[in-house]
């Protein structure tokens, strides 16, 4: 099986893919300073037996420390294996045309291609994690853009710091969208919120690109994502392990087509 871990700045998330396949995964915290040792240990931990399994690796991160332990992690424990780190200047098969396209997220080029290759062009990835990102494949199977908004955490955690009469709350659906105490208040504005701030650049992003909102294949990803979906009205699919997916098929063109 195929090893693909993908470091982001609040989560990693871990995968065994078989045939483009995700048949095991975790998702466990990124911690910067965790060594290339310790991360080992937690693999094992999690992968219990299915280590010997492992036939290649291939790893991306956003976060610079934690790409120089990933890349430490695979030159001292997967050093007889083929392996794959993602990141600018790596064949991944989707264009990115971008003004610099370097600067354009790993993890975002990823999701991208694991959206043309499985749901067809042009079409749309909203992932709701640490920033919320949205990313656009064009007809052509080209990445030609996307936006950032804050993460639904990021801006909880920020409301609750910078609030003096305001706490952290859990994210749930309140009893109304008008809400009758604190706590259902902030619930209300960050779950209604989110979710028509993303149908809202999803419509103009489709309208941008000439295709009818109800006919542009939209994929939701991220961690966060389950907590919006219900309330949006322009996400065609959930996929939470897109990422992972684009991880195999950057591996897949990197490695097997050599």
């Amino acid at each position: 099986m195929l090893l693909a871990i993908e470091a982001g700045n609040t989560d990693t998330v871990i995968g065994l893919i078989d045939d483009r396949e995700v048949v095991h995964h975790w998702r466990v915290s990124t911690v910067p300073k965790r060594t290339a040792d310790e991360f080992m240990a937690l693999l094992r931990g999690l992968m219990a037996g299915a280590e010997d399994t492992v036939h290649g690796v291939v790893v991306c991160s956003t976060v610079p420390s934690v790409r120089r332990t990933m890349r430490a992690l695979v030159a001292r424990y997967y050093a007889d294996l083929p392996s794959v780190m993602v990141e600018p200047g790596v064949r991944t098969g989707i264009p990115v045309m971008t003004d610099n396209p370097r600067e354009v997220g790993t993890d975002r080029v990823l999701n991208a291609l694991a959206a043309a290759h499985f749901y067809g062009t042009p079409c749309l990835v909203v992932s709701f994690a640490t920033a919320t990102t949205f990313d656009v494949v064009s007809s052509r199977g080209e990445y030609v853009g996307g936006a950032i908004a804050p993460g639904i955490g990021v801006s909880l955690e920020a409301l609750g710091q910078a609030g003096a009469q305001l706490r952290q709350v859990e994210l749930s659906r309140p009893r109304s969208v008008i809400a009758k105490n604190t706590v259902e208040a902030v619930q209300s504005g960050t779950l209604y919120g989110f979710s028509s701030l993303a149908d809202g650049i999803i419509a103009r992003m489709a309208s941008e690109l000439g295709v009818p909102t109800e006919e542009l294949p939209v994929i939701a990803t991220g961690g966060l994502a389950p907590s919006v979906l219900d309330e949006m009205s322009t996400v065609k699919h959930h996929d939470p392990w897109l990422t992972l997916l684009g991880l195999s098929l950057a591996y897949e063109r990197n490695v097997l087509a050599t």
